[in-house]
């Protein structure tokens, strides 16, 4: 059901719109962390090493993804809430045009820089065939994962964020059982694994395409839309482009980070695979709850309630610091639980290094948590130089604080990067939200 965001309290309507977007980025991530767990638990600590390492790769492409989906959301969203629903449709046509596009060249790309990368981060003999395997697979279901992330842009910029999380439900609890039952009754090993969440996600995006063509059709007619437009394209392509940056970036400096991680040896590879699963679980809700600004930003724009907007921050906050506190609380009191999912029999150095890293990164949840939301203003407003000022701060800093104190204090001193370059992005990001915020008025 489609929503407008431009009317009611702004604190309940952003609770109503984006806990359902958290939802969804949850099951989201189970794809994800159900690789991981069930390689670990059914296979062993080499292959939750293995699976974690090409997580790492696969984050790159999932950056693109997030990209079109923060692009096309954007400007639906702000043709939505002026009412202009034949730029709409021009819009959503465009953009999948555009991704077909894009998908082809990416899984051509991967294809062939795929050995290339995994020895970029240094990635172990003992992993690199379960890993070039896991990322085969992975590659040829691309397509699925970006029309899905498109569709549920284009879901959520109507202000209709409960579809989207019905479909992830169902198809990634559908995914772990089907993980389990490859892995450990057909005995399909690191393979079994991807080509689950391959299936999983074809369904998922079959029926999320299905769903958007009947959302649009049931939309006033306001006129002819053309089928490609070039300046949609520049309209989905600025906000596209520097979200796709950002991530990508943010990807690659986990790359980097990986590689120093992988001269460790696999028991670290292991407990990192493992919390760092744990810790995007968080990251990667807290910025659903962005992208859900970026939604009732744009669309407050598009409506002219500019009036709302500094409202909305100020609820956003509030949401975001209530679902902080029982995650830290998980995190830094109790870690064993959540790591020792991963583990049939954790090593005492596996354990350890998930542990520490919890324990170091997951207080500072509170202050990135501020970036995010910041973040998501700022990318619905179409500010995306400042974005792209704050994210590449944070990112520089914490790979570079990464190699510095690696060499300084071990390991413990990568873990350490993270609180550094997220407090030094989030006052950044704070302070070009609160300029923006004045300038509206």
């Amino acid at each position: 059901m489609n929503k407008d965001l431009t009317v009611g309290k702004p604190q309940t309507v952003l609770w109503q719109f984006c806990l359902p977007l958290l939802g969804s980025i949850l099951f989201q991530q189970l794809y994800n962390i159900a690789d991981s767990l069930v390689a670990g638990k059914f296979i062993g600590e080499n292959a939750l090493a293995a699976v974690g390492n090409a997580y790492e790769i696969t984050l790159i492409f999932i950056a693109f993804a997030f990209g079109c989906n923060i692009g096309c959301s954007v400007v639906v969203s702000r043709h939505f809430g002026a009412r202009r629903y034949s730029d709409l449709r021009t819009a959503v046509s465009t953009t999948f045009i555009s991704v077909g596009v894009l998908c082809a060249v990416l899984i051509g790309a991967g294809l062939l820089l795929l050995t290339p990368m995994l020895r970029l981060i240094n990635t172990p003999e003992s992993l690199m065939d379960d890993c070039r395997l896991y990322l085969i697979i992975y590659l040829l279901g691309l397509p699925f994962l970006f029309y899905y992330n498109v569709a549920t842009g284009i879901f959520s910029a109507m202000g209709d964020s409960r579809t989207p999380f019905i479909f992830l439900a169902i198809s990634s609890t559908a995914n772990i059982l089907v993980d389990i039952l490859f892995v450990s009754a057909f005995r399909m090993g690191v393979a079994g694994v991807a080509w689950a969440t391959f299936l999983c996600q074809g369904v998922s995006c079959v029926l999320a395409m299905l769903y958007v063509r009947r959302r649009l059709r049931a939309l006033p007619d306001d006129g002819p839309h053309r089928r490609f437009s070039l300046a949609a394209l520049r309209s989905i392509v600025h906000i596209a482009v520097p979200s796709t940056f950002q991530q990508s970036f943010v990807s690659v400096g986990n790359i980097i980070i990986q590689s120093v991680i992988n001269g460790y040896g696999p028991s670290v590879i292991a407990g990192y695979a493992a919390a760092i699963k744990l810790n995007n679980l968080v990251i990667t809700s807290f910025t659903q709850l962005g992208n859900g600004m970026s939604n009732y930003t744009s669309q407050n724009l598009g409506a002219g309630r500019t009036e709302r907007i500094r409202e909305g921050f100020t609820a956003g906050l509030r949401m975001v610091f209530a679902l902080c506190v029982p995650v830290i609380a998980l995190y830094f009191l109790f870690p064993r639980g959540p790591i020792g999912l991963f583990m049939e029999e954790a090593s005492a150095e596996a354990m350890k290094t998930g542990v520490n890293f919890l324990r170091i990164v997951s207080p500072f949840y509170l202050v990135v948590s501020i970036k995010l939301i910041a973040d998501g203003m700022l990318r619905g407003a179409g500010r995306m130089r400042e974005f792209m000022i704050d994210t590449f701060t944070d990112l520089i800093l914490r790979v570079g604080l990464c190699i510095v104190f690696s060499s300084l204090f071990g390991v413990i001193g990568i873990w350490c990067a993270w609180p550094v370059g997220w407090a030094i992005g989030t006052a950044l990001s704070a302070l070009f939200c609160l300029r923006y915020m004045k300038s509206l008025r």
